[in-house]
């Protein structure tokens, strides 16, 4: 650790080779605290690149556990976090009602940690046990439409570097690596990052990684579509940008996307989407980044056509119908 800490203080880059290597290393526990500390606040300092952030992911992935659903086409859905603005489960709504369009998607998360609700936190409250069991997980994916992977269960390194990055108490590198480790690898992947500059690194990183990829943000910092602003969307094909208005749907105040002061008031919100009986703005946001899911997975389809494709799963009850299903598979 010693030599790339120098590395670092003479300003030159680590390889992917090199951070794959420190990953390892973490995982065996070969560096103390205060060397994990230092590493993490000169990368953050100078500015994590592509090649580090993926040698990183390399050795999560290694040392964690893998699920084989490569028979499957699937989606990831899911932002990296971090944008304090404390909205209602979107990404993990928007699964739903992905799968109730007709869609695969395996869904990767955590545990609120700059909102008072993450995905974690709104399934277990509906009462959904997590697993690992990779039978369970293709049964849930094939009947209801979603898997779900809880990341402690799968990236085994995270938890080397938990303690380090508690007592720090600021953003690091590793806050940007959770979207990139689903344990499926799926074939394709809507992640929301909450600046433009995480996004040329998220587009640059999925580029690397060779999958069908989106990348969202929208301008006023959120890490998904927040129709509070207007927003950017790079993929495979195309970079654009749109407004609410593009889309159809009025702008929203982010108050009216606020998730609560508690985990069950986000809770009722999702449960008020898929139930029809969610305020304007709160289906809106929902349908819209639903529909850009669809058009992610579904390449020959537009953002704008996927939106009656999302409002029909949504006002059908088919999405609904997706989650009580997940959750009689997975409880």
């Amino acid at each position: 650790m010693k030599a790339f800490l120098n590395k670092l203080i003479e300003g030159v880059v680590l390889t992917r080779e090199e951070t794959h290597e420190i990953m390892l290393g973490i995982v065996a526990e070969k560096y103390n605290d205060c060397q994990i500390a230092a590493l993490l606040m000169a990368l953050q300092t100078r500015g994590v690149t592509v090649d580090e952030l993926l040698g990183f992911r390399d050795g999560l992935l290694e040392t964690g556990k893998r699920i084989n659903l490569d028979d499957y086409n699937t989606l990831d859905i899911v932002g990296t976090g971090g944008d304090g603005k404390n909205t209602f489960n979107i990404s993990t709504c928007s699964a739903f009602v992905i799968a109730g369009a007709g869609y695969k998607v395996s869904k990767h998360g955590n545990g609120g940690s700059t909102s008072v609700s993450g995905a974690s936190n709104v399934l277990q409250g509906h009462g959904a046990k997590f697993t690992d069991d990779e039978d369970l997980l293709k049964r849930s994916l094939e009947e209801s439409g979603v898997c779900y992977f809880h990341a402690p269960l799968f990236a085994y390194g995270m938890k080397f570097v938990g303690p380090t990055r508690r007592a720090l108490g600021v953003p690091t590198c590793f806050n940007l690596l959770g979207p990139l480790v689903n344990p499926c690898h799926p074939k394709n992947s809507f992640h929301g990052t909450a600046t433009q500059a995480q996004q040329r690194l998220y587009v640059n990183a999925h580029q690397k990684i060779g999958d069908n990829f989106g990348v969202v943000t929208s301008y006023d910092g959120y890490d998904e579509i927040s129709l509070t602003s207007g927003f950017k969307l790079v993929t495979n094909d195309f970079e654009k940008v749109f407004t609410p208005k593009d889309l159809g749907f009025n702008y929203v105040y982010p108050k009216d996307i606020y998730g609560g002061e508690t985990a069950a008031d986000a809770m009722k919100i999702f449960d008020n989407v898929l139930e029809g009986c969610a305020t304007e703005a709160q289906k809106s946001v929902i349908l819209a980044n639903a529909a850009c899911g669809i058009s992610v997975i579904d390449r020959n389809i537009s953002v704008e056509d996927s939106i009656a494709m999302a409002r029909e799963s949504l006002d059908s009850g088919k999405a609904l119908a997706a989650f009580k299903k997940f959750l009689e598979i997975n409880s």
